[in-house]
């Protein structure tokens, strides 16, 4: 892996000492080094979009060439303001781009990362913006990114560099936080033993599809009932109020993450424009990016609970933060008239004892087809 000092260090050299974006396992040391070196300097954006925004409006106020890091997945997120804010034929805009390539062929990533991974060098291609691979070597990285400076100021239009597996690698770090007494997998243990068991689950990107898999499991149960949303951060309660209004019925419950509910939070303002009091979105709040390395999210800056009240959801008022909480909040929402919303303070911290998500997506769905439409 880069020495992530002298990564820094080669950046500083260039004038680059603004960094933005959403983190990512594959880019896990250079994130963490900009978090603890570069605190005043780095700004963890909501997504994608907004790190290419943020960025453009310190170029325009500083003349300064900025960092936006990503993994390939938030390239979608990217795509609109990279072809009508930064694009040369627009605001001409240059920025560094570094993006983590999950799924790049021939790795063995899972299916989830497979296209993306596939299709990440032609679509930098289709926006015309230049890009080199990194390779696991200081003195190259030092050549590359004066290569990809010297780009952005003869263009003005963005360079990306990409970073394969274990280039960008680190220490996660994922310390346990003891401020709220419940773990993740309590809550949702706590969540399928409270409300009935033919209850439909919709669960977030991470770390809240492996647990509640690997609970069906040890429970004795089946996943007939679960979405598992392995990828496409951000949209797990979309799917899940998709298939509430669909079957009216039927309890859906969305187990969000604070940093995917951020992502993507003009979702919540569906709830003011449908009827679904079938429909219970669940934030699993520790304040953080656990998946890819524990970076701060705003998830306990913010007061979910007032956001979702504004938007339209049924809520107790305020957060949940113990499990006796979460059992009181079920119930006191079990006759809710509308959409109902949790905010559940968690802490933060990894169970790991938990083996990597391994099962046929393809299966999986048509198991949860099969008994939404039985």
């Amino acid at each position: 892996m880069l020495d992530q000092k002298r990564v820094f260090d080669a950046l500083r050299e260039e004038g680059v000492t603004f960094f933005t974006g959403v983190p990512d396992s594959y880019l896990n040391g250079f994130c963490n080094y900009a978090l603890q070196n570069c605190a005043e300097r780095n700004v963890i954006a909501a997504n994608e979009g907004n790190a290419i925004a943020l960025a453009a409006g310190h170029y325009f106020a500083t003349r300064e060439l900025p960092l936006v890091y990503m993994q390939n997945s938030g390239m979608g997120n990217a795509v609109n303001p990279l072809a009508s804010l930064v694009d040369e034929h627009v605001y001409a805009v240059p920025m560094l781009l570094l993006i983590g390539w999950r799924g790049r062929p021939g790795s063995g990533d899972w299916p989830q990362h497979e296209l993306q991974g596939e299709i990440t060098c032609g679509l930098l291609e289709l926006l015309h913006i230049p890009y080199a691979i990194l390779e696991d070597d200081d003195e190259k990285f030092a050549r590359t990114l004066k290569t990809a400076v010297a780009s952005c100021a003869a263009d003005r239009r963005p360079y990306a560099l990409i970073a394969p597996k274990g280039v960008m690698a680190g220490e996660k770090g994922n310390n346990r936080d003891e401020t709220y007494p419940m773990s993740r997998e309590e809550a949702i243990e706590t969540i399928l033993e409270q409300l009935p068991a033919d209850t439909i689950y919709s669960a977030t990107t991470g770390r809240a599809t492996r647990e509640i898999f690997f609970l069906r499991k040890r429970r004795g149960e089946g996943g007939e009932h679960d979405f598992l949303n392995v990828g496409s951060m951000g949209h797990a309660s979309s799917v899940a109020l998709g298939i509430a209004l669909a079957r009216p019925e039927r309890k859906v419950v969305c187990l969000d993450g604070d940093s995917a509910a951020i992502m993507h939070l003009g979702a919540m303002t569906m709830a003011s424009k449908v009827s679904a009091p079938n429909f219970l979105h669940v934030v699993l709040n520790n304040g953080a990016h656990e998946s890819v390395g524990g970076q701060p999210s705003a998830g306990q800056l913010i007061d979910f609970t007032r956001i979702a009240e504004a938007c339209g959801y049924e809520t107790i008022g305020a957060p949940v933060t113990d499990r006796a909480g979460l059992i009181q909040a079920l119930k006191s929402l079990s006759g809710a008239r509308r959409a109902a919303f949790l905010d559940v303070r968690i802490h933060k911290g990894l169970s790991g004892k938990l083996p990597p998500l391994d099962f046929s997506h393809r299966e999986a769905i048509d198991g949860l087809m099969d008994t939404l439409n039985s």
